[in-house]
């Protein structure tokens, strides 16, 4: 079986078709997804490592798809961690991209996007705590700031600070650093209740709907990013055209960027030497008591979506 010769080796890793477009439509190659992921390594690596994580590769020709399980041809550097997935019933073997070396790797792979977990390998206390923005249309990112004001203005009340990036598609994401002492379930009812106090703050912004249908044009304020869920991590390109790049922001700037400004081809000249994901972010916090308490009273989102949907699917057929 003939082998793709190399156009280069770094870190002991060969480097082929860098030349070639990374994907339709993309406006970049392969070689500007792998030279923008090795100037920003030390930067994403530390929001990678030793997190159990899945990647959105695009093969030539082919539609994105992600991958968590790692191919058998995965090479002996690449280390691994094991996980069960109750969905599939099977435990899932993720990469852990700890350095360089791994990350070109990826690169080389043609993995676009990196979505770590939210937890370290091994540990049972998320790290951070996630609210995901969606807007209800491409073009509504003044309305995702809108909604991003509301859910700083929540946190502000519950004496919390976080930070704030593009997802690199078409929302926002804030992130919270949290005390190793929260637990999964304490986590995730704190992100409820804080995605409940913004949609109360402004309602004809912001909503917590999780049925689309229900959302009315409004900002969808995600709060499932919990446990073991994953979220694209900062400074990772995503598989969009224009290769857009998820970027910190700070809150002050919402309203004079968008996600289209930040690129493979941009980003790197923007941050300089800086790396303000991490310069910005706040020590990890404890949770408020009533913020968990009020937050246990919120059913979860895509659970009680499910037993809507069924609802409604019987009011139909009666």
């Amino acid at each position: 079986m003939s082998r793709t010769k190399a156009d280069e080796i770094r870190d002991g890793v060969e480097l082929t078709s860098l030349d070639k477009p990374l994907f339709d439509g993309a406006g970049a190659t392969k070689r500007d997804l792998v030279d923008y992921l090795d100037a920003v390594a030390d930067r994403i690596l530390p929001e990678l490592r030793d997190r159990p994580l899945s990647v959105i590769r695009v093969r030539p020709g082919q539609e994105p798809f992600m991958q968590k399980n790692v191919p058998k041809y995965t090479p002996d550097f690449v280390r691994t961690t094991t996980v069960w997935a109750e969905a599939s019933r099977r435990e899932v073997s993720y990469a852990l991209c700890n350095d360089r070396r791994t990350l070109l790797w990826f690169a080389n792979q043609r993995a676009v996007e990196y979505h770590p977990t939210l937890m370290h390998a091994g540990e049972t206390h998320p790290t951070y705590l996630v609210l995901d923005l969606d807007p209800p249309a491409d073009d509504a990112f003044p309305h995702v700031v809108a909604a991003a004001r509301l859910v700083r203005q929540a946190l502000d009340d519950a004496s919390l600070a976080g930070v704030v990036k593009t997802s690199g598609a078409k929302g926002l994401h804030v992130f919270v650093p949290l005390d190793e002492r929260t637990g999964i379930e304490d986590a995730a009812a704190a992100t409820r209740a804080l995605a409940a106090r913004a949609a109360r703050l402004d309602p004809d912004v912001a909503t917590t709907a999780y049925i689309k249908d229900d959302r009315g044009g409004r900002v969808f304020v995600d709060s499932t990013r919990s446990a073991g869920a994953t979220i694209v991590a900062a400074y990772s390109p995503r598989a969009r055209p224009g290769v857009p790049v998820s970027f910190p922001v700070t809150w002050d700037e919402l309203d004079n960027v968008a996600p289209a400004d930040f690129t493979v081809r941009t980003a790197v000249e923007l941050l300089g030497d800086g790396d303000p994901w991490h310069d910005r972010m706040p020590p990890p916090q404890q949770l408020p008591a009533d913020l968990v308490e009020e937050g246990h009273t919120i059913p979860i989102a895509r659970v009680q979506a499910m037993h809507e949907g069924k609802r409604r699917a019987r009011a139909r057929r009666q």
